[in-house]
């Protein structure tokens, strides 16, 4: 079992930064992808960027890049999300989550461990 819990969000103005954190506990992360996913009230919850365990090439939504960064430090069992440039439609709760695959899903259904969330809200 791998627990998943997300930090770092809060309200920024439109054009601010953030960093979101996501500390796994449990076991090891080396060996998972993973993912952050962000839901907006009424939305689904959609695919944001993932990262395979060997940290090579992330993947993003179309509506994120060149904005968002994730990264991975697998000897603290972290992964990061830098967000910057943020903008209104950004306003979600944001979620880690981490997959026993070793290729890059970007549908939620792939994901087998989830954290709680962390709710970020970016003002006109």
């Amino acid at each position: 079992q791998v627990q998943l819990v997300e930090s770092g969000g809060g309200l920024v103005q439109a054009g601010g930064s953030l960093r979101l954190n996501c500390t796994a506990s449990g076991r090891s992360i080396s060996v998972y992808t993973m993912g952050w996913f962000r839901q907006a009230p009424g939305n689904e919850r959609e695919f944001v960027a993932a990262i395979s365990w060997r940290g090579v090439t992330p993947s993003y939504a179309d509506s994120v890049k060149g904005r968002f960064t994730i990264s991975r430090d697998n000897a603290k069992n972290l992964v990061y999300l830098q967000m910057d440039g943020l903008k209104p439609e950004d306003t979600a709760v944001y979620y880690c989550a981490a997959d026993r695959s070793a290729v890059i899903y970007m549908s939620r259904y792939q994901y087998d461990y989830w954290g709680q969330g962390t709710q970020v809200t970016v003002s006109s």
